[in-house]
């Protein structure tokens, strides 16, 4: 009986290890060629963008890490296009907000004013363009009584490209742009006030402008920029939304990042401006407690219509105005001015905070600040 010889490979069998084998191979050697880090890069592109039933999100460290290697410079356009349109349209979950504000956090600049609790404001990097602005006027009126103020912006970002905080603050003779960190923490110092300029505090971040230029969309770094701040210590984190669940979001991701005292506010554009002509919706967290507080300007004699946003020059000659307790934005300054007092505990009622910002603004001592701040 003739004795059986080895077995030979089918076919099929052949053939299937010819197919797989060498993929893997091409697979691998292409993971060698990317580089590590945009390697790992594309698994958590693969992670946000895979689509509604196969998508499984970010953990907070990857998160943190994703945020990293966009702020490290070594990603190309189009990784990062990808992933910012991607999570665009899924929409970052908290613990992925929290994460991106710990990267923010490691790689931004730093304020701080030992012994005193500035109200710190984020606000959207794309400005403002229906509506005018109220916030540098109330940071010169609040800082003038002694409350900190902590800001921070950009130049003209897309999708808006509406007026910035520091164009604003330039038009009445404040220029931030072009400062040092060191000489931004001198002011906040000695006048109270700071604004850190993205272009020339937080490079890294400032980077990614062209490729949000490119998609055309808010990407999720425009939701870190509503929720971060530069200020390290104590302080009160003011926020503006417009979408209720964008709101319960911020108040998880904020927790996550240790923030125990924030104040949100549905205001003007996305701002934290409050309106004149319906209630002001703001709600106080603090320590995880929500409490929402309803502001209705009618009930304390508040009754100015919004004013309209009709250019820079327009602005400061109203802005200069509302400094001296004139013009159209006065009423609307007052109101803010009020509120901010009455929010940030400085007064037990609201019709006292009114009082006292009737009294700021008649002793023009935010336009002193100006002066002081303005060559």
């Amino acid at each position: 009986m003739q004795a059986e010889g080895p077995a030979q490979p089918t076919p099929q069998s052949h053939g299937s290890q010819a197919s797989a084998l060498p993929g893997l191979d091409r697979r691998q050697q292409r993971l060698a060629a990317l580089g590590p880090q945009r390697a790992r890069f594309r698994e958590l592109i693969g992670k946000v963008g895979s689509g509604e039933h196969t998508s499984t999100g970010l953990e907070r460290n990857e998160a943190r890490e994703a945020m990293e290697l966009m702020l490290g410079g070594t990603l190309p356009g189009a990784q990062l296009a990808a992933f910012l349109i991607a999570h665009r349209i899924r929409r970052p979950t908290p613990p992925e907000l929290t994460g991106m504000l710990e990267a923010y956090r490691a790689r931004g600049p730093v304020l701080e004013t030992p012994g005193r609790r500035p109200l710190c404001f984020s606000v959207p990097y794309d400005g403002r363009g229906r509506t005018a602005p109220l916030l540098p006027l109330l940071a010169l009126c609040l800082a003038s009584a002694d409350q900190p103020v902590v800001l921070h912006g950009g130049d003209p970002m897309p999708v808006k490209y509406g007026v910035t905080l520091a164009e604003l603050f330039a038009a009445l003779g404040i220029e931030w742009r072009g400062l040092s960190l060191g000489e931004v923490q001198q002011r906040l110092d000695r006048h109270g006030l700071a604004l850190t300029h993205q272009p020339d505090h937080f490079p890294a971040a400032e980077a990614l402008v062209e490729v949000r230029d490119l998609i055309g969309k808010r990407p999720p770094v425009a939701s870190l920029e509503l929720l971060w701040t530069p200020h390290r210590g104590p302080h009160r984190l003011v926020s503006g939304f417009v979408h209720p669940p964008t709101e319960a979001r911020a108040w998880e991701a904020l927790a996550g990042i240790g923030e125990t005292d924030i104040l949100t506010i549905k205001g003007l554009e996305g701002s934290t401006d409050l309106p004149t002509t319906r209630a002001g919706i703001t709600a106080r967290v603090r320590d995880g407690e929500v409490e929402r507080l309803l502001l209705h300007p009618r009930d304390h004699g508040i009754s100015a219509a919004e004013v309209s946003w009709n250019g820079l020059a327009h602005w400061r000659e109203q802005a200069l105005e509302a400094l001296r307790g004139e013009g159209p934005l006065a009423e609307p300054l007052l109101w803010n001015l009020g509120a901010q007092l009455f929010l940030a505990d400085r007064f037990t009622d609201l019709p006292a905070a009114l009082d006292q910002a009737r009294a700021l603004l008649l002793a023009r001592c935010g336009e002193r600040l100006r002066r002081e701040l303005a060559p």
